[in-house]
């Protein structure tokens, strides 16, 4: 973890996500940089370096693979908790409805949610939520503008042990 100096500890507490791209920032790299507290270009960084891409390019549309390869690169894991992709969009459970269920309030969750026709992701420690819509600053989910979006998978991240 030499190449990232900068977070010594970690606390409880909930970090904002820093964008410091002066542009409008896409949502995986958003909740990456509320994970960790690094800056959304460093996040994107490490993203394009993954996806080979050469060009400075903005990161849109980013897959579960390459969040759980980011958050490894900062010494985080990402385990799927639940999936509803088998299920018709109408039967998954909405973000309010899993709200409801018993979790640990101390672990992250990324939740991949339908936004129109495309996924969204959005994070959730608690009892608030951080995306882009919120611009990086945690809200309660109860005041939220997903409440009513359809779950598609249920990610846990937790501070690597090893």
């Amino acid at each position: 973890m030499e190449a990232f100096p900068g977070i010594e500890r970690m606390t409880s507490s909930l970090s904002e996500a820093n964008n410091d791209t002066g542009r409008t920032a896409f949502c995986g790299p958003y909740v990456l940089s509320a994970i960790t507290g690094y800056p959304i270009s460093k996040i994107e960084e490490i993203i394009r370096t993954d996806r080979n891409c050469t060009r400075k390019t903005v990161v849109k549309g980013t897959g579960s693979d390459e969040v759980a390869a980011a958050l490894a690169q900062f010494g985080y894991d990402m385990t799927l908790k639940e999936t509803y992709m088998a299920k018709p969009r109408k039967e998954r459970p909405t973000l309010w409805a899993w709200m409801q269920k018993p979790r640990n309030v101390w672990a992250h969750y990324i939740l991949a949610v339908h936004k129109g026709k495309e996924g969204h992701w959005i994070l959730v420690k608690g009892v608030k939520m951080c995306d882009t819509y919120t611009e990086g600053r945690w809200t309660f989910v109860c005041d939220g503008p997903h409440r009513g979006a359809r779950i598609m998978e249920i990610f846990e991240v937790r501070k690597s042990l090893g």
